[in-house]
């Protein structure tokens, strides 16, 4: 039986932060962000771990921060687009109900483009820009697919919209 745990997966730029914090709070429980939870931890930046330590140095950390919010109850996580990448973390997800927000990569490229946050905390995209996403998408996809309980296209719906149809989509009622 899932944990009355819900984690939020998807691209950066889907929206993962604003529908955790919409869906918490129509749900009454609790949310987080496990970005901002591994930055808080590593008193660094998302951005400044990989400059400093490099990517796996920052999933090492991902993965740990992930272990410790899987134990939660009654909490929604908004994840890392890059979580899914180990398959640990894929069965991490699997003891809550996992929504993958999803959108083309176009929609996140123009996004990502207006967010200071992504450019502020977030590792700069190697100079691939529109390319680089769809490669990204390509290698992630099928493992969002993978641990995925439910899909929300996000792309013409407004968090608000995603955060009232979540928990009809999901079977969790509030309360």
């Amino acid at each position: 039986m899932k944990r009355r745990l819900i984690f939020l997966i998807g691209y950066r730029g889907a929206g993962k932060t604003t529908v955790a914090r919409l869906l918490a709070e129509k749900l009454g429980w609790r949310w987080l962000d496990a970005d901002a939870v591994l930055e808080e931890r590593a008193g660094k930046s998302i951005r400044q771990i990989f400059t400093d330590d490099g990517e796996p140095a920052f999933r090492d950390l991902e993965s740990a921060v992930l272990r410790d919010l899987g134990t939660l109850e009654e909490h929604v996580i908004a994840t890392g687009g890059g979580v899914v990448l180990r398959e640990e973390n894929r069965a991490i997800l699997k003891k809550g109900i996992v929504v993958w927000l999803r959108a083309p990569a176009d929609v996140l490229w123009q996004r990502m483009q207006s967010d200071l946050t992504t450019t502020e905390r977030r590792p700069d995209l190697t100079q691939g820009g529109l390319a680089e996403i769809e490669e990204m998408l390509r290698v992630r996809e099928p493992l969002y697919e993978a641990c995925r309980d439910v899909v929300v296209e996000v792309e013409n719906q407004t968090p608000a919209d995603i955060a009232a149809m979540v928990p009809v989509m999901a079977g969790e009622a509030p309360g």
